[in-house]
C-alpha cells in the first residue's frame, strides 16, 4: 500500500509555486530593455535554458519572462499586454511580440545584409569568425548547407 501512495505522489502535479521557486533559484537575468538586438536575443536564449530545464507550460513561461522585466521593458509590457489575450498567449507568440519590439524585422534584415557582405579585411581571424558565426543565424540557407557555409566563409577571408 505504501508503494502505491509513493507512486501516486511521484506522478501528482506539483503546486505551481514550486515551479516559480525553482525558476527563481536558477538565477535568471532581468531585462530592462535595450537598443541592442543581440542583447535582447541573448536574454531570450538564456531564459529559454531555464524554462526548458523546468519543462514549463507556456503560461508559466510567459509569467516568468514578464516577471523579469524591469524599467523600460516593464513599461513597454504594461502597454503591450493590453492588446494581447493573456489566457491564450503561447510562448512562441510571446517571443514574436517581444522581437517585434526588441529584435525587429529591420534589425534582422540589416544583420542579414551585413553577413552577406562580411569580409575579414583588416580584422583578426578570431573576430571574423565571431561575426561569421553570429551572422549565420540570419541566413539559415547558408548555415544549414556545410558546403555553402564553407564557400561563404572562404569568400569572406
Amino acid at each position: 500500500m505504501t508503494r502505491f501512495f509513493e507512486q501516486q505522489f511521484q506522478h501528482a502535479p506539483r503546486p505551481q509555486h514550486d515551479v516559480y521557486d525553482q525558476f527563481w533559484r536558477l538565477g535568471p537575468r532581468e531585462f530592462s530593455g535595450t537598443t541592442d538586438p543581440f542583447a535582447a536575443k541573448s536574454w531570450i536564449r538564456s531564459l529559454e535554458v531555464h524554462l526548458s530545464y523546468l519543462n514549463m507550460r507556456d503560461a508559466d513561461r510567459v509569467m516568468c519572462a514578464t516577471y523579469m522585466f524591469r524599467d523600460d521593458a516593464s513599461v513597454w509590457w504594461e502597454g503591450a499586454e493590453h492588446g494581447i489575450d493573456l489566457d491564450t498567449l503561447t510562448w512562441v507568440r510571446f517571443k514574436e511580440v517581444f522581437y517585434e519590439k526588441y529584435f525587429t524585422a529591420d534589425d534582422r534584415g540589416r544583420l542579414k545584409r551585413e553577413f552577406m557582405s562580411l569580409c575579414q579585411g583588416g580584422t583578426f581571424v578570431a573576430e571574423f569568425v565571431r561575426k561569421f558565426d553570429r551572422g549565420c543565424h540570419f541566413v539559415p540557407l547558408i548555415a544549414r548547407d556545410a558546403t555553402e557555409k564553407l564557400m561563404h566563409f572562404l569568400d569572406g577571408i
